[in-house]
């Protein structure tokens, strides 16, 4: 009895002089970083950002420090950047002392460091977007080739929608499949019928994994990734669903080499392979089969997620903003008609709907905390000193807000893209997608999707909502890496 007595007086030693020495190493690190609430041992600021929307969570904590702070993912320190002057620093003006990426758990246990878009080695990064970036445009994006592809998917898409004979639908999907059909017809070479089984399967795996993801599940995976991977619970099917995707690429990769044709590549997996084959011999290429399989699942989740996520948003708030919506029309009646299908030099003679997309985009806010970079020296920044590889969070959300950008920093107005002649203007503040040299491969891909998507649905129907205007809630369904709307249901009504 005594023995059992002395051990656990021992064991509680033992447990307190380990928190005591987590807490003063705890202590030591933060000493010249930027402030932040007090972090726990272990389990770092889990109070301050456990409510299930880390954004939110994040926004509040910047009122008390200022925009640089530091949180607690775990034990791992996340520099927090807000506000436009500041993430333009980390963006533009010190472009190459933050352009490592930094880690983001829900991604890096399926990529480990391969791919263009995930990978913290900067030569890496640089010579997989240089050719990733020559490729796509090899094969139509930012040329008129491209333009056609996707005025030709948006009237399968007009095809498709006027099959739901006007009875209201979840539009997600539609838009997953235009979506899906434009970036595969890239980075595959072909596109899919809407109702092809394959299709609709990774369409459905790619929209359930990032909704996890931005969810409070997806929170928790982040800030305690070894954990998390042992405990049950919805952020399991990240894994599994990222894994799965990844085999649906290497079947695609396999099946490209039956058929290819080294001297006339057809896509890009095509034009990859080739690469490969020329370095095969070189052991520090970059053009290895890891890098091939993450690279393209990178690309097309990220275009598929986009433009069917910005788009499922961009229409729940027109049937908010009615007035808004039959201003857009009146333009599209005016400029288009109805009797061909939009073009991209349609869109300098649109001013409003120009400035609505922009407007769409800013209140949509789809990638509020950005994605992580890591600074690749020490450096110092404004007053602080960041050691090299520390994670940077630069908050895109706090620069569509910024109120020394927009005029309407926090609500749904055209205005902040029109100057007081009502034509389009632009404005430093708008970064979506980041900016500078690391910013989103496909940003010109998605600007011209959603104009023409978006002006064909207008063009070829009358939008219904299933609600009224005062019970449709524009505020975000989950808030984390991307803000994703709620569900809701839409009838297209043929003009």
């Amino acid at each position: 009895m005594y023995c059992f007595g002395d051990f656990t007086f021992f064991l509680a030693i033992i447990v307190i002089g380990l928190f005591c020495f987590m807490g003063l190493s705890l202590l030591w690190r933060r000493r010249k970083l930027p402030p932040g609430p007090t972090p726990l041992p272990l389990l770092g600021n889990i109070l301050q950002l456990s409510g299930g929307d880390m954004v939110t969570s994040l926004v509040k904590i910047r009122e008390k420090y200022g925009d640089v702070f530091t949180v607690y993912l775990g034990s791992r320190p996340v520099v927090v950047v807000c506000g436009y002057n500041a993430v333009k620093e980390i963006y533009v003006d010190r472009v190459y002392d933050f352009i490592a990426r930094g880690d983001t758990s829900t991604f890096d246990t399926t990529y480990h460091n391969y791919g263009v878009a995930y990978t913290s080695d900067v030569d890496r990064w640089k010579e997989l977007r240089r050719f990733s970036q020559s490729t796509l445009r090899d094969f139509g994006v930012g040329k008129r080739s491209l333009e056609d592809c996707i005025v030709e998917e948006s009237q399968c898409l007009v095809t498709e929608l006027k099959t739901t004979k006007g009875s209201f639908v979840h539009p997600k999907q539609y838009f997953s499949k235009v979506a899906g059909n434009i970036i595969f017809s890239i980075m595959f070479g072909h596109r899919h019928e809407y109702d092809d089984a394959e299709l609709l399967d990774v369409l459905n795996t790619i929209s359930e994994t990032f909704h996890i993801i931005c969810s409070g599940w997806g929170h928790m995976l982040e800030m305690f990734p070894r954990i998390m991977q042992f405990i049950p619970g919805k952020h399991q099917e990240i894994l599994n669903n990222m894994q799965k995707l990844i085999k649906y690429v290497k079947k695609r990769v396999e099946k490209n080499k039956e058929t290819m044709d080294s001297n006339n590549p057809r896509d890009y997996l095509d034009a990859f392979l080739i690469k490969m084959e020329k370095d095969k011999n070189n052991p520090k290429t970059e053009y290895n089969f890891e890098n091939l399989v993450c690279c393209t699942l990178q690309i097309f989740f990220a275009g598929v997620e986009t433009i069917s996520s910005t788009l499922t948003y961009a229409l729940l708030i027109f049937l908010k903003y009615p007035d808004v919506l039959g201003k857009v029309c009146e333009e599209i009646n005016c400029i288009i008609g109805q009797d061909r299908s939009p073009k991209m030099q349609d869109k300098n003679q649109m001013p409003f709907t120009d400035a609505v997309i922009h407007e769409m985009q800013r209140f949509i806010d789809l990638i509020p905390m950005g994605v992580a970079r890591k600074t690749t020296r020490d450096v110092e920044f404004r007053g602080y000193f960041l050691p090299k590889d520390i994670n940077i969070y630069p908050m895109l959300t706090t620069v569509l807000k910024d109120p020394a950008c927009f005029l309407y920093p926090n609500e749904f107005n055209p205005k902040n893209f029109l100057d007081e002649k009502g034509e389009f203007k632009k404005n430093i503040g708008f970064m979506p997608l980041a900016a500078g040299k690391r910013n989103c491969m496909g940003e010109a891909l998605s600007r011209m999707e959603i104009f023409l998507l978006v002006v064909t649905i207008l063009q070829n129907f009358v939008l219904k909502a299933e609600l009224s205007e005062g019970k449709l809630n524009l505020s975000p369904d989950v808030s984390g890496l991307g803000n994703l709307p709620k569900p809701y249901k839409i009838a297209f009504i043929p003009r």
